[in-house]
């Protein structure tokens, strides 16, 4: 007994001096750091004409496209002291842009551009009221400029209303393109489009560009959740049950495809996009029973990631995963924003622990869509002309 008692001082002894030693060791250690974010203007000597999207080509010519909505692409370096952009494709006057969700809405540039110069584009156009979806070349004399004569249209999709237009365009890693369809417009999905998969609106699409099936200008991936179905279902159809996935992003690293999607009334949300699966517009809005308002049948539904209220935002505006190298803090943190708020957000999800969010700034920007350059580099297009980035700042609490 008397070993026995004689070993719990010993313990206890050692138990004290251990935690006083670690109290001394956090006490001497350098405050932890913070990161705190502000933004700026990115090309101060170069503005833009209501921009609603910003790229690269991946060519590694180190340039920046500017989507303008109106109809037209500008092309510059990517210099902080540029002082002027180049026009790349005007089709200004294929585009009709009347009507706020209406416009040149996407740019994609073909994983093998630098070798075949092709690039595509998402416009709304008219008479009748339809989405474009459209290949273009580069010219042969300047690769500074498009051949604004080369179009090759390859889907035509109609549309009922003049908003809700989608528009997001972008190649995955399976080399397939990617395309986003909103619902049509009209409050509430009033056609039931994003249900109906005989109809392309309210869905994310996926196409061969490098091939054709039967007499489209296509192909259909084989693997296509619909492709070869009986039921006159459409093929190219990869998700649905969406309103309106203004934009949408792959993540360079896991592949996973996220996107925001626009709400109705009350909530804004963030998916991530998997074959064949059903993301509950109109029935639900977010998180939320829609159509009912209460006891909606959520069986098959595949719920949000996050869901924000419009007392943060009315309008999310999909990002990217970042993976550059100026923000470390932010690496691995989906960072996405709200067009009607200005507010910035990254959101952090592995895919089993619950997502954990941060406010990162709150600007007066109205922000169309967020960009990479070729060191995957964020930048911030807002619609009043400019496109600004992302600085980290720190500071010690």
């Amino acid at each position: 007994m008397r070993h026995k008692a004689a070993i719990a001082v010993i313990i206890l002894i050692v138990g004290v001096i251990g935690a006083f030693a670690f109290s001394w060791w956090r006490s001497h250690q350098a405050p932890q750091v913070q990161p705190t974010y502000n933004v700026e203007v990115a090309f101060p000597n170069v503005s833009f004409d209501q921009p609603v999207g910003v790229y690269n080509a991946g060519d590694g010519s180190n340039r920046i496209f500017v989507l303008e909505r109106k109809g037209v692409i500008q092309v510059f370096e990517n210099l902080q002291n540029v002082n002027a952009a180049a026009v790349f494709l005007d089709i200004s006057d294929r585009v009709i842009s009347e009507a706020g969700e209406e416009g040149l809405l996407g740019l994609a540039f073909h994983p093998s551009f630098s070798i075949n110069g092709f690039f595509y584009v998402d416009y709304t156009a008219g008479n009748p009221l339809r989405t474009v979806i459209a290949r273009y070349s580069i010219s042969q004399d300047n690769v500074n400029q498009a051949d604004r004569n080369s179009e090759q249209v390859l889907l035509e999709i109609p549309q009922p209303f003049d908003n809700h237009n989608g528009g997001q365009l972008a190649f995955g890693p399976d080399g397939y393109l990617y395309i986003a369809m909103g619902d049509g417009g009209g409050a509430g999905d009033p056609h039931d489009n994003a249900q109906n998969l005989s109809t392309l609106l309210g869905k994310i699409l996926r196409i061969d560009v490098d091939r054709t099936s039967g007499s489209l200008k296509y192909g259909i991936p084989s693997d296509n959740s619909f492709a070869g179905n009986t039921q006159g279902y459409r093929e190219e159809i990869f998700a649905y049950g969406l309103r309106n996935p203004w934009r949408f992003s792959f993540d360079a690293v896991t592949g996973w495809l996220w996107a925001g999607d626009v709400g109705q009334n009350r909530v804004e949300e963030i998916d991530i996009i998997e074959e064949g699966k059903n993301y509950g517009w109109n029935v639900m809005e977010g998180s939320l029973c829609y159509n009912p308002s209460q006891n909606c049948n959520q069986t098959g539904l595949q719920p949000p990631i996050l869901t924000y209220g419009h007392d943060l935002g009315i309008s999310i505006t999909g990002g990217f995963v970042y993976r550059g190298s100026r923000l470390l803090g932010l690496t691995g943190w989906y960072v996405y924003g709200d067009f009607g708020s200005g507010r910035i957000w990254a959101l952090e999800y592995g895919g089993v622990n619950p997502p954990v969010n941060k406010e990162l700034v709150n600007t007066d920007l109205s922000i169309t869509s967020f960009g990479l350059d070729e060191d995957n580099e964020l930048y911030v297009c807002d619609f009043g002309g400019k496109i600004h980035r992302l600085a980290e700042s720190t500071i010690v609490p």
